[in-house]
């Protein structure tokens, strides 16, 4: 019995199956070289964590801006999350740091943290995105965590006083920036060794809770009479 027609590969070569796949672009996969690399998604629990870390830079960048509204009409506002000498919101609003570009800070959060939501969002319709997709996104969390680096470390050394909104939009962006970072490296996008890529598979969690660790005890030697008193 004569076997039926196997399909072509389109140059005359038979083959027992064929691949379709309308998500590949033109570049290069960094883990198969020469070959291409298909767009990239993101699973359900990674798409959550950029709308809940997104939502609560938003929500933190919403009411400090808010706060400066009222403060800019009534110089003796006092905003509610001022509790004392060292958590004083009104203290970091007045400062010069308060708007580092020459416009209050929380209006740049206003515009970045909803972009998160939305990639996020967009994750959880499923959408899969190309490689310069996933490192400009890194680029944009890498700017986030370096510039609340900065507002740290002048909150802590040079202001004097804590705002407890902005920390909150800290833990956001540095949660954020290590998950994006981990899921860039693990699929090949950013150039890595393999136990590094292994690392950040099985334990991408490490350095965001080491991260925030460092901070929080910098936040507690440095106001340790006060926390203690």
């Amino acid at each position: 019995m004569q076997k039926p027609p196997q399909p072509s590969d389109g140059n005359g070569v038979m083959s027992d199956t064929m691949e379709v796949s309308d998500e590949v672009d033109h570049e290069h996969d960094p883990r198969h070289p020469g070959g291409p690399v298909s767009r990239l998604g993101a699973s359900r629990a990674f798409a959550v964590m950029l709308v809940l870390t997104g939502a609560a830079g938003l929500l933190a960048a919403w009411v400090i801006t808010l706060d400066k509204f009222k403060l800019l009409e009534d110089p003796s506002f006092t905003p509610g999350c001022s509790l004392n000498p060292v958590v004083s919101c009104g203290s970091v609003m007045k400062s010069d740091q308060a708007a580092a570009f020459g416009f209050p800070n929380p209006m740049l959060g206003l515009a970045t943290y909803s972009v998160v939501i939305c990639v996020g969002m967009t994750l959880l319709a499923g959408a899969r995105m190309p490689r310069w997709y996933w490192l400009t996104f890194n680029f944009g969390t890498l700017f986030g965590v370096g510039f609340v680096t900065w507002l740290q470390y002048q909150s802590l050394y040079n202001i004097n006083a804590l705002c407890l909104w902005c920390c909150l939009a800290w833990v956001g962006t540095i949660i954020m920036f290590w998950y994006v970072t981990a899921h860039n490296v693990r699929n090949g996008y950013l150039p890595a060794p393999r136990w590094a890529r292994g690392f950040f598979g099985e334990f991408p969690w490490v350095l965001p809770v080491l991260h925030l660790g460092i901070i929080g005890l910098l936040i507690l030697l440095r106001w340790w009479d006060f926390w203690t008193s």
